[in-house]
């Protein structure tokens, strides 16, 4: 499975992506110590990277949480993380988590990695809601969201504990899959 959009492609996490995703987290390791910790944690050697993806693609492979990762078409360079985790089968629904690459952000890469997963996790993987959780102050997250017609649903109280922080408030967002 390979979704194309513009000069980027998304596929899921591949046993050879260890070292792409160390060089992503230790090059992006300010932007994920606050919401992304387990995955920096888990990503800061190349021997641990091994590791993670290891575990990442078992699970994608039993269908328990799926990792996917956003490259650029020419130079194939990591310029992102997808995950649609918190899956459950019983109420079909699933969560996205995403980061991207400081030297991308902005451009509207992520907006539309969102919306070809969306599909994907709707027709392929045939989940009936998908969930955005986000910090208030993340505004690059928040556009994501409604840019993808994701809908506020409610303000998910003490939801996340950053590292070394007090619980913060979330906001919780949906869509879902319209069947006619």
């Amino acid at each position: 499975m390979q979704l194309y959009f513009g000069s980027y492609h998304i596929i899921p996490i591949q046993p050879k992506d260890g070292w792409n995703i160390c060089n992503f987290a230790v090059a992006n390791e300010d932007r994920l110590k606050r919401y992304f910790p387990k995955t920096l944690e888990q990503n800061l050697t190349p021997d641990l990277s091994n590791h993670f993806v290891s575990k990442m693609v078992k699970q994608f492979e039993a269908k328990e949480e799926f990792l996917f990762t956003l490259r650029e078409n020419e130079s194939k360079k990591l310029v992102g993380l997808v995950y649609i985790k918190e899956v459950d089968w019983a109420k079909k629904q699933g969560e996205f988590a995403y980061c991207i690459d400081y030297t991308v952000e902005g451009k509207g890469i992520m907006t539309e990695a969102i919306k070809q997963l969306s599909g994907y996790a709707f027709e392929t993987l045939g989940l009936e809601t998908l969930q955005i959780i986000v910090y208030k102050n993340n505004i690059g997250s928040i556009k994501v969201a409604e840019n993808n017609n994701f809908t506020w649903i409610k303000t998910l109280k003490n939801e996340f504990t950053p590292p070394g922080g007090k619980p913060l408030n979330m906001e919780l967002y949906e869509l879902y899959n319209e069947i006619e």
